[in-house]
């Protein structure tokens, strides 16, 4: 499937993106899910030329415009990015290749976090939320992937190439039929529980789940929800600041040509304005940049 631009995410920044871009009569699509946003179930008070309105109405309402401009919206999460020759190898969650010119970020900034004991003080410990930014260090070692989705299932397959061992750890397994099976094809453990408890000593030791089991790892990985800023980012050459942001510029540009960033992943205010203005200026920009390209 190919594509003039990709948005990565289904929420008011990229949705107001596909719609703006897809008005410059460029090939749009959207990779996201509507119901993973943050406004799903807001109430909107505080917008311009708005009273109070519900934000599942307001992203309906932004997802069937910029459908109607041309914008094909995918209710599938994104596994990967690839830089090839100029251009943008997007694989989503059942292993569809999507070709894109530009791309898009635009997925939000929100981790959902395990809220376990031993989480939080061992986090950057064991604990990390990246398997993209994080395999490297456990090469040889143990570890859990935590989270029922696809995102799950996709670091599951890359720690395998590292770690000398992979628990897959879920109360329901529920990745996509692709990736089920080609998880079915590894030694990947699957272990229907959830933790309870992270332990160690100044470092991730193990971990309890709630059927009783203790098992011994060196990290555990987090994977709970589609796929976060710093993976993305650090697909296509970008690395966020030490708050965990995208730096942009005054069109939404990164510094790498042809990719552009808009709405919380950008920095705050965390504000539904922002994102749909930055959202305009990243389609526009997006939109635009193809077209020179194509000249």
């Amino acid at each position: 499937m190919d594509f003039d631009v990709a948005v990565i995410g289904a929420g008011p920044a990229g949705l107001q993106a596909a719609l703006h871009a897809a008005r410059k009569k460029v090939k749009v699509c959207v990779l996201g899910k509507v119901q993973n946003s943050a406004l799903l179930k807001a109430e909107i008070e505080n917008y311009f030329g708005t009273e109070p309105r519900a934000g599942k109405e307001m992203l309906e309402i932004t997802a069937k415009a910029a459908a109607g401009f041309g914008a094909v919206l995918l209710e599938e999460d994104l596994l990967n990015i690839e830089m090839e020759g100029g251009a943008f190898k997007l694989k989503t969650e059942s292993l569809k290749e999507i070709m894109a010119k530009a791309v898009i970020l635009a997925p939000g900034i929100s981790r959902k976090k395990l809220n376990v004991e031993g989480e939080k003080e061992y986090h950057g410990l064991g604990v990390s939320y990246c398997a993209t930014c994080d395999c490297n260090f456990f090469k040889k070692k143990t570890v859990a992937i935590l989270g029922d989705a696809s995102m799950a299932a996709s670091a599951a397959l890359l720690l395998r190439e590292y770690a000398s061992k992979v628990y897959w750890v879920a109360k329901e397994f529920k990745a996509s039929p692709e990736l089920m099976q080609k998880v079915k094809a590894t030694d990947i453990e699957k272990v229907q529980a959830w933790p309870t408890k992270i332990h160690g000593d100044q470092v991730v030791r193990g971990m309890m789940l709630d059927d009783g089991r203790d098992l011994t790892l060196d990290g555990v990985f987090i994977e709970l929800g589609a796929k976060g800023v710093a993976d993305l980012a650090m697909e296509v050459n970008i690395f966020p600041d030490e708050n965990g942001y995208i730096a942009v510029d005054r069109h939404c540009a990164t510094d790498t040509p042809g990719v552009f960033a808009c709405g919380d992943v950008t920095g705050l205010p965390w504000q539904l304005a922002k994102a749909v203005g930055e959202g305009c200026v990243a389609g526009l920009s997006a939109a635009s940049y193809v077209r020179k390209e194509k000249e």
